[in-house]
């Protein structure tokens, strides 16, 4: 690996982007994350500390207008961070108070610390710097750490320290849902363990469940360990610490090294979480040893998830390309990480970074497992178990709805009921509204595509056979009972959904919501249906008999799936165009120029209208890609064939006929939107494709939506753009016939890729440049396996290496 490009750096303070930099700089292992808020801040308009724990949610009740809504929101939980200091007994530091001399935050990608260097005069003319480090410890995942060393250039006195616990944290760092009940715990027990060390557990107020958190605080003068006088300060509302103060000289260094423990009621292999966490804390070594092995994990993860790029003519970016592809690794690896194999937790829409979308999980696994399939597929195995748990709420979901087999929910959290709101805030009006997205019905087909992804990379037949299928199965039993035949056009539907575009849940001046044979869900369902039946011809005679009979699956009900998958309706118009939803071409078309010179940015353009006593159901306006998301999902080959099966006809031009028909109809007002419209334009207009990735470079590190990424990272947007360098520039291919089929695109500006990746138990090294592909395989006792290059297939051993030519183009 190289040493350019793996530090996020920031030499200014910069109030008004703080909460973004929190976000961005927020440390996790995957069994939780703490953002990058300075320890002497509390939460205000500029600061918002946050303490998130896989998988820890809470339910609480409001009245929004006359009606009393449930939320599970992911829970903030005791602020450990909270460190303060004071000279001479003036007010506590912060740096708004300060005149700032010099000021430098870095987040050390490779080796997983953020770093605060400052330099401040204060009102007495006293100059003092200090350097802070943390860490979110990678191998030891309840063990975090913070060090700050206060050096006191020009004067002497009193330096007085507050190192504490905070638990009178609550849910307040989305401003929409403010309105909200966000108070989620309380202390139930408090007290100070010994000389260093003091300890906390809450406990939520619904789910019942008790996190504890200890924290031990070492002081050192001049790289000497001391031990000052220190006194006990507790605050009611649950928050415990420790006050000490000592006197410096001119030039003196004080450090103080807080490292903490944290464990929850849930956890394995422990007793009780209090004791758990009292008990981490006892052999502990010091900041510097742990912070040493909290690196070593992050080296060695980083030689499996290192995605090093080589770009022409990025002198014009204010962030090169690389390093925010890596901060993206970064992000994704500290939310579901080796840690998340132990647990029941799912992929968060916004990661563990923050409260937005209430840290449930959509759809975006679809963008973020490919990924872990072809770097770690045992994370991709754990997390789709999150789902095959929440198996039987699918089902219950479905029967309440009327359907059969399982009903995923668009929205999922602790429980895997639906947790869409029934209203949401739009913050251009001020208005609560219907939320209709959980007629996002697709997200059951999404779910049975990530598993069968999986199986397809790892060959895990155990898998397949014992989860997987049992998923694949009930979803297409789901889809087919969703549909109805229509005697009139001799094809199947379904009626009252919506797709992945948010801007369009029902027709103009319905009465109800939902959409008729939306082309993504339509066509999600016959790849279901298809592959439901392809699961009955590989399951073993035994497991076929178990499934059959455990699930009633009769022979008349397999026939309508296979023929519902040759008779599904798709609608066209305009000489090929793919209608996102029947009807579709009714549609106004939208005043694009008018509402982007009226409007600085119109990506939410559905708060705007609505606002506006308007709606974008009027309109062929997108929020983010919709039938494109077909050619996202599938190769042309595996289109055409689904296409083909359906009777309709599949041209050498349609893809890039509804590429341009829909990209100049679309707000990108989703972070996915660009990933999905970049894959599919990479192998027809590559500078085109390479723009829309610097696109979605930017969407956190710039929060191009103006407000969002403070709120969490967008997850999925992250890993769309790792996967789009690793799938898409690379080539990688995975069609399902046991072969990994290479065919690169590299933009003009990627001179040079090197990925590693794993495939049915091979670690490949894959290099790629201008005219050439290189594939090794690093030695093991793995099986030969096959790869695909210019329409031929290939032997590959362990050890072996094979290049090919590229031509240019």
């Amino acid at each position: 690996m190289t040493d350019e490009h793996w530090s996020l750096v920031y030499h200014q303070f910069r109030p008004e982007l703080q909460g973004l930099r929190e976000a961005l700089c927020t440390l996790g292992n995957g069994y939780f994350a703490t953002r990058g808020a300075f320890p002497e801040a509390h939460a205000d308009k500029v600061h918002y500390p946050g303490t998130y724990l896989a998988g820890g949610y809470n339910r609480l009740e409001t009245e929004i207008a006359g009606r009393v809504i449930e939320n599970e929101d992911l829970v903030n939980f005791p602020n450990w961070l909270s460190l303060h200091f004071r000279i001479d007994g003036g007010d506590w530091f912060d740096l708004r108070d300060v005149d700032i001399l010099d000021f430098h935050q870095e987040l050390d990608l490779k080796a997983g610390l953020l770093t605060r260097r400052v330099r401040f005069r204060d009102a007495s003319e006293r100059t003092t710097s200090f350097v802070e480090r943390r860490f979110v410890h990678l191998a030891r995942s309840h063990v975090a750490g913070l060090q700050m060393e206060v050096c006191a250039e020009d004067w002497s006195g009193s330096l007085e320290f507050r190192s504490s616990i905070d638990g009178r944290v609550i849910n307040e760092g989305v401003e929409r849902y403010k309105r909200l009940a966000s108070q989620h715990h309380r202390p139930v027990e408090m007290e100070q363990v010994d000389e260093e060390t003091v300890y906390l557990k809450v406990r939520t107020l619904q789910s019942r469940l008790e996190v504890a958190t200890a924290a031990r605080t070492r002081v050192y003068c001049n790289g000497e360990r001391i031990e000052p006088h220190r006194r006990l300060h507790e605050e009611s509302g649950g928050m415990i610490g420790q006050v000490f103060d000592l006197e410096v000289a001119e030039g003196d260094e004080v450090g103080v090294e807080k490292v903490v423990s944290m464990f929850s009621s849930r956890d394995r292999a422990i007793a009780e979480c209090g004791l758990a966490a009292k008990d981490e804390l006892t052999d502990l070594p010091g900041f510097d040893e742990l912070q040493r092995r909290h690196s070593l994990a992050w080296e060695l993860l980083w030689r499996r998830f290192d995605i090093a790029m080589d770009v022409d003519n990025a002198k014009g970016e204010r962030f090169h390309p690389a390093l925010v592809l890596r901060l993206h690794v970064f992000h994704l690896v500290q939310t579901v990480s080796p840690n998340t194999k132990d647990l029941d937790a799912g992929v968060p829409a916004r990661g563990w970074h923050g409260e937005a979308y209430r840290g449930h999980i959509f759809w975006d696994e679809l963008f973020i497992f490919p990924l872990m399939n072809l770097r770690m597929p045992e994370i991709t195995r754990s997390l789709l178990n999150y789902r095959y748990r929440r198996l039987d709420a699918a089902r219950q979901a479905a029967r309440e709805a009327g359907y059969r087999g399982a009903m995923f929910p668009w929205q999922s959290g602790s429980s895997g009921r639906e947790e869409s709101q029934v209203l949401h805030l739009n913050p251009e009006s001020g208005r609560w509204l219907p939320d209709n997205t959980h007629l996002q019905y697709h997200v059951s087909a999404d779910i049975a595509y990530n598993v069968w992804q999986y199986y397809q990379v790892t060959d895990d037949l155990e898998y397949l056979l014992f989860y997987g299928a049992e998923v694949i199965l009930e979803v297409a039993r789901f889809f087919a009972s969703l549909t109805t035949y229509d005697e009139t056009s001799e094809r199947y539907e379904i009626h009252g959904v919506m797709g992945p575009d948010e801007y369009h849940d029902s027709y103009p001046n319905a009465d109800e919501p939902g959409l008729d044979n939306n082309a993504y869900t339509n066509v999600m369902a016959v790849w279901v249906l298809t592959k439901a039946l392809e699961v009955l011809d590989r399951l073993p005679e035994l497991r076929y008999d178990e499934l059959r009979d455990m699930l009633d699956l009769r022979p008349d009900e397999i026939d309508r799936w296979r023929d519902i998958s040759h008779n599904m309706r798709l609608c066209f118009h305009d000489d090929g165009i793919v209608s996102q939803f029947e009807g579709y071409e009714e549609l106004e078309e939208f005043a694009w120029d008018e509402y982007r010179e009226k409007y600085d940015n119109i990506q939410r353009l559905d708060r705007i209208l609505e606002a506006e006593g308007d709606t974008p159901n009027r309109y062929k306006a997108s929020k983010q890609a919709d039938v494109l998301m077909l050619f996202y999902l599938f190769s042309d080959e595996e289109l055409a064939e689904i296409f083909e099966r359906l009777g309709y006809g599949f041209d050498a031009d349609i893809k890039q006929r509804n590429i341009n028909y829909y990209l100049q109809r679309t707000s990108h007002g989703s972070t996915l939107s660009r990933v999905v419209h970049s894959w599919v334009t990479a192998d027809c207009d590559r500078s085109q494709s390479w723009n829309l990735f610097l696109d979605a470079l930017k969407s956190d590190i710039s929060d191009i939506q103006g407000g969002t990424t403070p709120e969490g990272i967008h997850l999925g947007a992250m890993a769309g753009t790792v996967d789009l360098v690793q799938r898409s520039y690379a080539g990688i291919e995975i069609r399902g016939d046991d072969v990994l089929r290479f065919n690169p695109q590299l933009p003009d500006e990627l001179a040079r890729l090197h990925l590693d990746i794993r495939w049915r138990a091979h670690s490949l090294a894959v290099t790629i440049s201008k005219d050439r592909l290189e594939i090794s395989a690093r030695q093991s006792s793995a099986k030969p396996i096959r790869i695909g290059f210019g329409g031929d297939v290939y032997r590959l051993e362990a050890g072996e290496c094979r290049e090919f030519r590229l031509k240019r183009t």
